[in-house]
């Protein structure tokens, strides 16, 4: 039986750097349904900011490709699915340890996974060689009876 969820978006785009803070903005408008935190919005904005930066970066390394995003709705959570058809990843366990790089020339950290692991309620990643990536992460917004009233005067004292 097919999942039911609220409501659902597909995105498309090439593997141009530029359009990272795309991908983000788009991510964050559709999450904005769930009447995130400003908190939980920088979140899942960092999170998509790693996954796709990844997929350019990594996944087609030189090459231009297209990476796809699909959100889904469903009650209070946000899942997110954001792949590539690039090189895919050899080692998944290695790539997920902290400051693990293919690409120490580069001034990157290592962490992409480890951050979205951190911000992101889960991540699971499928990755074939050849054949490319799918990161999945999902995030639960808290409902607002949950929110604190501390949350509140940080917005209202902003």
């Amino acid at each position: 039986m097919k999942e039911k969820f609220e409501n659902e978006m597909k995105l498309e785009f090439i593997s141009k750097s530029s359009n990272e803070a795309f991908a983000r903005v788009a991510v964050a408008a559709f999450a904005a349904q769930l009447d995130p935190t400003i908190e939980e919005l920088a979140d899942i904005k960092t999170a998509v900011s790693e996954a796709v930066t990844n997929s350019i970066i990594h996944g087609y390394e030189d090459k231009q490709g297209i990476i796809k995003i699909v959100c889904r709705l469903k009650e209070n959570e946000i899942i997110i699915e954001i792949s590539d058809t690039g090189k895919g990843i050899e080692d998944i366990e290695a790539a997920k340890e902290p400051l693990y790089t293919t690409k120490p020339n580069l001034e990157r950290s290592g962490m992409g996974f480890t951050i979205m692991e951190s911000f992101m309620d889960s991540m699971e990643i499928e990755s074939i060689i050849g054949l490319g990536t799918k990161v999945t992460m999902s995030k639960k917004i808290k409902e607002k009876e949950e929110k604190t009233e501390d949350e509140f005067e940080m917005l209202v004292n902003d």
